[in-house]
């Protein structure tokens, strides 16, 4: 399985490509974009400047995923 999101509409699937750049492959063809979306190298040329920086940001830990049932993890101890 990717470790990426696929794009909803156009179905290509955008990843990180260990240089803080978007890798985007639709089919064959394959472009690696910046974080804001900009054109950097690749066949492909077209992507959702959204979702690169979407798909670039950082990974924030969610409270209600990985806490033990029961655990109050807003309340800290005094």
């Amino acid at each position: 399985m990717p470790n990426g999101l696929f794009h909803p509409f156009t179905k290509a699937l955008y990843e990180q490509n260990g240089d803080g750049n978007i890798l985007v492959t639709d089919g064959d063809a394959q472009g690696v974009f910046a974080p804001d979306g900009r054109w950097l190298s690749g066949e492909l040329r077209e992507c959702d400047p959204q979702l690169c920086n979407w798909i670039a940001g950082p990974i924030v830990a969610n409270h209600r995923v990985g806490a033990e049932a029961g655990q109050d993890t807003h309340r800290q101890e005094s």
